[in-house]
């Protein structure tokens, strides 16, 4: 057997394994597991080739014996062969017992009276439900391609023509693994007898799904297992599926807590112990922290946050001002949004059943970009001449709301984005607004001072960053960002906002955005600009984002407004508080 073949989970001998004279196919052999058991666990026969009926069957993780359709001394199927009467092996002795011819006693029901499954073992649940095939086949994609879960799954269920109740299954299995997959290889790592990296990684997805169903849904043990061994027949092979099962069964002797428990033993450290709880990085969980407590607010509130990053996170619906409506939403079950005006919270189902999501005149946007776009239209310029900019618009939902705003007050807007075929998708959520408000420019936003006459009055720079205040709509984002990431970020987003303070005319107005609360792309991205810049003033963004938002939304315990040390306030959104991405926001007045 080559190499490749034994990384994927195959039997680990060769040829050499199987005895002269043994014409069986290898497939009845069983998988040698996680816990070294081979094919010695096969139901002994004896010297006749028959099955001993008196041995109990042996476990090996999986099916027994007596699973396996029974074969005659010449191993052809015994329901091959037409029944048999009362005579030969299966006649009554004397005494009424059932022996066969040579006196042996027989404990099983006459030949024809028995009934076979027309399956042989192999051919048994050789595929699984549409619901966990589409998580799995979503997990492939984010593993394997990069893609993003929350793009790809919608696609998936649509095109396997999900009904309502399995599409939510798969949203939760697929997004609850995407989220909780660190944690769940720290599992499986205590139950495969090799490192993780030496399986086949479409191994290690079916075993991450098993996992999740076992300690983590209101699935039963045994479907989960049925069910996971039944996927990897049919989308991987039959040679894994006997690790898959024994390694799952191994999972299923501690429960959710008894697992997170003995993990996090195995650390002194708070952090890597809340890490271990909650499914993120430590990284992530020390800057988080920190990032708490630059904005005022009590660090013990890490564990809410952490908490609610596992949560599914609530669809958020925006009318485009001018152009959509969302009385056909609030009437088919949708709730009014809390934080900004005109916004509503889906009721589930298919989003795009939701009127006027089609058309594009109401969109999906979480309510702290909602937020930030009206922050933005809200600001106070003098002599505005009504030249709008987004200088990182794709894909486009800030764009579509800001164009609609801008629309409104005769204004228009530059909608930049880099990439060629995220411009297309600023195209696309920017068509429902009349086409005279806005362009859409492809190119990098630092060119844009010298190549553009006309200075802006308002600018929106929502910098690239490492999304860490978006983890719940975003759960794989988690595993991939590493700490390597902020350093690497953080001189594009200082050029990027340099390039649109550059870009904004003497009294008008940059809010500088980003959906990460990471101190590195928050504050000290702003310390730095106004260290070297004497054009900049920071304005009371907390007050303007007040007045942007529903009456109260911000008060009290919701308040998101910061102190900056030379003046000025920024506004920092949570999860846990708000119920939206963690969005961070300072709005800058570009002096003479």
């Amino acid at each position: 057997m080559s190499r490749d073949q034994q990384h994927r989970g195959g039997h680990s001998g060769g040829d050499n394994d199987r005895p002269r004279g043994d014409n069986r196919r290898r497939d009845d052999r069983p998988f040698r597991d996680a816990g070294g058991r081979g094919r010695d666990d096969r139901s002994a026969r004896d010297s006749g080739g028959r099955r001993r009926d008196d041995r109990e069957p042996r476990d090996n993780g999986g099916r027994g014996r007596d699973d396996r359709s029974p074969r005659d001394s010449g191993a052809r199927r015994r329901d091959d062969r037409p029944p048999r009467g009362t005579g030969g092996r299966d006649r009554r002795a004397g005494d009424g017992s059932r022996r066969d011819a040579k006196g042996h006693e027989r404990n099983r029901r006459a030949q024809h009276e028995r009934t076979y499954s027309a399956q042989a073992p192999s051919q048994r649940r050789k595929r699984s439900d549409p619901a966990r095939l589409t998580a799995y086949q979503a997990l492939r994609a984010v593993n394997s391609e990069d893609a993003y879960g929350n793009l790809v799954l919608p696609r998936l269920v649509r095109e396997n023509r999900l009904d309502k109740r399995d599409a939510a299954f798969a949203t939760e299995l697929a997004y609850g693994v995407m989220r909780w997959s660190g944690t769940w290889d720290a599992v499986l790592e205590k139950c495969v007898d090799r490192p993780l990296d030496q399986l086949d990684p479409a191994v290690l997805d079916a075993l991450r799904l098993g996992v999740h169903q076992l300690l983590a849904m209101r699935v039963p043990d045994h479907a989960a297992l049925d069910a996971t061994v039944g996927l990897v027949r049919g989308e991987i092979g039959q040679g894994p599926s006997g690790l898959v099962n024994a390694v799952l069964r191994k999972v299923t002797r501690r429960n959710h807590d008894e697992w997170l428990d003995a993990l996090a033993a195995e650390h002194t450290d708070e952090l890597r112990q809340l890490g271990v709880r909650h499914a993120h990085p430590v990284w992530e969980v020390r800057a988080l922290r920190r990032s708490l407590r630059v904005n005022g607010r009590d660090t013990a509130e890490i564990e809410a946050l952490l908490e609610a990053d596992n949560e599914a996170p609530r669809v958020h619906l925006v009318a485009l001002p001018g152009i959509g409506s969302l009385e056909p939403v609030l009437e088919a079950g949708a709730e009014p949004g809390d934080l900004v005006p005109n916004s509503a919270v889906s009721a589930g189902g298919d989003i795009h059943r939701v009127p006027g999501t089609r058309e594009g005149t109401v969109r999906v946007q979480d309510a702290g970009s909602q937020l930030v776009a009206r922050v933005l239209a809200q600001v106070p310029v003098a002599d505005d001449s009504g030249a709008w900019a987004d200088f990182c618009a794709g894909p486009g939902g800030k764009a579509a709301l800001l164009a609609a705003l801008a629309h409104e007050r005769g204004a228009t807007l530059l909608a930049n984005e880099v990439s060629g075929h995220r411009s297309d998708l600023v195209s696309q959520a920017l068509s429902a607004v009349d086409h005279e408000a806005w362009h859409v420019r492809t190119g990098d936003a630092r060119q844009i001072p010298s190549g553009q006459d006309t200075r802006f009055d308002r600018v929106l720079v929502d910098v690239p960053c490492t999304g860490l205040g978006a983890l719940r709509r975003r759960p794989e984002a988690r595993w991939r960002r590493t700490p390597s990431d902020v350093g690497n970020l953080a001189p594009l987003q200082r050029e990027l906002l340099d390039a649109a303070l550059d870009a904004t005319r003497p009294g008008g107005v940059v809010l500088y955005a980003t959906c990460s609360p990471h101190t590195a792309e928050t504050h000290d991205v702003l310390q730095d600009v106004l260290a070297r810049r004497g054009d900049v003033s920071v304005l009371d963004t907390a007050q303007l984002a007040v007045d942007a938002a529903l009456p109260g939304a911000l008060d009290d315990a919701r308040a998101a407004g910061h102190d900056v040390p030379d003046g000025g306030t920024s506004v920092q959104l949570w999860p846990h508080v708000h119920g939206t991405d963690a969005m961070f926001m300072v709005a800058l007045r570009k002096s003479a």
